[in-house]
């Protein structure tokens, strides 16, 4: 079998943690510098698609949609929402290392069809943080697949998103009958009550990693 070679490394700004981009035929990995384990794989991607499918249908009917994605990864949630919303939406993905948007634009982004190449998407370099802050009322959907849910694993500053403090956040950065979508890489009761604490209905979908049937279980929120 073949070995994974080492396309290039970044740092993840304000941790120093080491994101390491390899590939393996048309195969490629993200992971963290140091641990056996990958944050992403072009292999496994079914729950990134479930996180834009099921927040973008209950949108796909708003005029001009627009979408703040908060994470890049390897594009599959990006191109996910591309497929689901018509030619007039806005999608603004928020991207905090500035070298993943580079490998998205490169041999990477051919896995999910270089989305970043469509004239509906848009690539903020920044924290998401900012974007919500900044944003009263500005979009239709937020969709956070920012590290690995509720339980941070790669930044600590992750972790205000999913507290009482930044749901309401998102809450005030929603249009009306907008919808909020949360990724998670397992189950949280403790959040999905804390959603319906600030007021939102909220329902945990379980999905899988690979395809129906298929791979590790993880849990989309969506929150209304």
């Amino acid at each position: 079998m073949a070995r994974f070679e080492l396309l290039g490394t970044a740092i993840i700004p304000g941790k120093g943690t080491e994101l390491r981009l390899l590939q393996r035929n048309d195969e490629f990995s993200i992971r963290i510098a140091g641990t056996s384990g990958e944050l992403m794989n072009t292999r496994l991607h079914g729950s990134e698609d479930a996180l834009a499918t099921l927040a973008c249908e209950r949108i796909a009917d708003h005029p001009a949609p627009k979408v703040l994605i908060g994470g890049l990864g390897m594009g599959f949630t990006l191109a996910a929402a591309l497929q689901s919303l018509g030619d007039t939406a806005e999608i603004t993905v928020a991207e905090l290392v500035p070298e993943v948007e580079q490998w998205n634009l490169g041999p990477l982004g051919s896995a999910a069809g270089y989305p970043l190449k469509d004239s509906r998407a848009r690539v903020h370099i920044g924290d998401v943080v900012q974007l919500i802050k900044d944003s009263p009322a500005g979009y239709d959907a937020i969709l956070l697949d920012i590290d690995n849910g509720p339980e941070g694993l790669t930044r600590k500053e992750n972790d205000w998103l999913y507290t009482p403090a930044g749901i309401a956040a998102a809450q005030e950065a929603l249009r009306p009958e907008g919808i909020l979508a949360y990724w998670s890489a397992g189950q949280d009761p403790t959040f999905t009550e804390r959603l319906k604490r600030a007021g939102l209905s909220a329902e945990a979908v379980t999905v899988r990693a690979h395809r129906p049937g298929k791979g590790a279980k993880h849990v989309i929120w969506l929150a209304w």
